[in-house]
Order: C-alpha cells, then sequence, then structure tokens
C-alpha cells in the first residue's frame, strides 16, 4: 500500500471507533463517501475514521475527535447499486492538526502517532487472552484479522476494546491512552469489576 498523504487525508467521521489492526466493515452509500472510495482504491490509499464528536453521519460534515486511526480497503462490493460493501483495516493512529470541508467531505492535515511500545500479556492478565480465545472459537465467521497475537499485549488489549459493551466516549480514551499495559491494566479491572473474570 502507498502512504498516505498526510496534508489531505478524507476523513470518515462515524459513531465508531477503530483500532490499530481491527476490521471495520462499512455500508456507504453518500455519494461523497462513494467517490472519496474511489478515489482510495484507484491510489491503493487508506482514508481516516475518527469517532463524531457532533453531528451525525449522515448529512453535512460532523466534527470528529482529534484522534482516529488509518483504514485500509481490504475488500468490496457493490451488489446493489448505489450500496458499497467495505471492509476496512485499521492501521496506525493520527491527530487531526488542520481539516476543511470540501464538496460535503471532511479532508485533514494529520499527524501519524507513534505505535506504542508492545509488551507480552503479563501473567496477572491471562484470562485476557483466554476470553478472545472463547470469543474467536465461538464464531463461525472472523472476528479479528489474522494473526492472532493472543501474547501481545497491545492486540490483545486494542481487540478487547472492539468487542466489549462500553460507551464509544470510553472506547475513544482507550484509542488516545498510550500504554499497552496500562490498557489491560483498566479492562481487566472493568471485566473484573462486573464478574467476567475472577479477580487475581
Amino acid at each position: 500500500m502507498n502512504q498516505p498523504d498526510l496534508r489531505d487525508l478524507p476523513i470518515f467521521p462515524l459513531n465508531a471507533v477503530l483500532y490499530p489492526g481491527g476490521l471495520l466493515p462499512l455500508r456507504v452509500f453518500e455519494t461523497r463517501y462513494i467517490d472519496m472510495t474511489r478515489e482510495c482504491l484507484k491510489s491503493e490509499r487508506p482514508f481516516g475514521v475518527c469517532l463524531i464528536r457532533e453531528g451525525k453521519e449522515v448529512g453535512k460534515p460532523a466534527v470528529p475527535q482529534e484522534i482516529g486511526s488509518l483504514a485500509y480497503i481490504a475488500s468490496w462490493d457493490m451488489q446493489q447499486l448505489g450500496l458499497l460493501q467495505l471492509r476496512t483495516q485499521g492501521g496506525q493512529r493520527f491527530r487531526i492538526v488542520e481539516s476543511h470541508a470540501a464538496h460535503g467531505l471532511l479532508r485533514a492535515q494529520v499527524e501519524l502517532l507513534p505505535n506504542e511500545e508492545d509488551a507480552e500479556v503479563p501473567e496477572q492478565f491471562t484470562a485476557l487472552p483466554d476470553l478472545l480465545r472463547l470469543v474467536v472459537a465461538d464464531k463461525s465467521e472472523a472476528v479479528f484479522a489474522e494473526p492472532h497475537e493472543f501474547g501481545s499485549a497491545s492486540w490483545v488489549g486494542y481487540r478487547l476494546c472492539e468487542i466489549l459493551p462500553v460507551p464509544l466516549v470510553a472506547k475513544q480514551k482507550l484509542l488516545e491512552l498510550d500504554g499497552a499495559l496500562a490498557r489491560l491494566e483498566i479492562l481487566y479491572r472493568f471485566l473484573e469489576q462486573r464478574g467476567l473474570i475472577r479477580g487475581r
């Protein structure tokens, strides 16, 4: 894949948070986003996904959160005219520096955030990858992109953030958090308090 143009990245504000390495299926029907998809496919470049801070997905451009993730188009299909089905995968996190709307589409100058320092999942948190293994075994379709990195604190943390029923604002805070082990600690406490895993 080509490198994104950090001076002119198309932004797709959504009621969703995309994490690095995560899968995000999208149904695209607005002309501006179909055109954006065509542009990204032609140039083999990603677009940016940000959680909506103010506004709605449909209509005039919503105000996005400052931090989002690159979205690479893994596959697409248009079985119905005017309805584009996308399967995207999250890339590096970024911060919006400046943004402007053009033809109903938000475009931004962004800076890529450094990849967080990864670590092995500590022994006291082994219940977390065990929970993800149960999720994978229980689903007939792919929940997570391969390879499955159950030993990686970053991978385990991001995947749990995707599937846990927490408010979108909390999911955004977990995306912005720098520190794989700190994220695991928060997730462990959340699950422990709800009796979904046994305490240490």
